[in-house]
């Protein structure tokens, strides 16, 4: 069985048992909506199961409540840990439609030049933007958009990116 991670609980929020959440998924609605099963983990060791009873939208962060977690007293423990999903909830997507999971970690080129390795995605609204760790370099911005991102390859582990002037300076 394979498990996703799906956010990550950074603090508690109040005192009636809510969590803010840093999440690493595309479908937060969908893997936050009340009655989901998530998992606690920390340190890849499950902790147990949770069962979401709210979830809303805070600045950058996912407020969620679980069900049988009525006070801060029951959720503070869970600080610092992981919220994952079971690969089985996970759905089939349209083409050039990724997972995080799949698009972390995968090699960018540029010119069939290895320029480094995507290591985060943020989501800034309009489109995702791929954080490209080079070494010996400050991380590169890569805008996810069909004029920058040219192939996205996940079977060979690989992204090629147009040459655009400014782009990895």
């Amino acid at each position: 069985m394979s498990v996703y991670h799906v956010g990550k609980i950074v603090n508690t929020q109040g005192l009636k048992g809510e969590v803010r959440v840093i999440s690493v998924t595309d479908f937060a609605a969908e893997r936050y909506k009340k009655g989901q099963l998530l998992s606690i983990v920390n340190q890849n060791e499950k902790i147990g199961d949770v069962v979401v009873k709210s979830h809303r939208k805070h600045k950058n962060f996912d407020l969620l409540t679980f069900e049988n977690h009525q006070s801060i007293n029951d959720v503070e423990q869970y600080k610092g840990m992981h919220l994952v999903v079971d690969e089985s909830f996970l759905h089939e997507l349209e083409d050039d439609e990724f997972y995080y999971h799949e698009i972390i970690g995968l090699d960018v080129f540029c010119r069939d030049e290895k320029i480094g390795n995507i290591k985060e995605i943020l989501e800034l609204g309009s489109n995702d933007v791929w954080v490209v760790q080079r070494k010996q370099k400050k991380d590169a911005l890569i805008p996810y958009i069909n004029d920058v991102v040219l192939s996205v390859d996940v079977a060979n582990h690989r992204v090629e990116i147009a040459e655009i002037e400014g782009l990895l300076d």
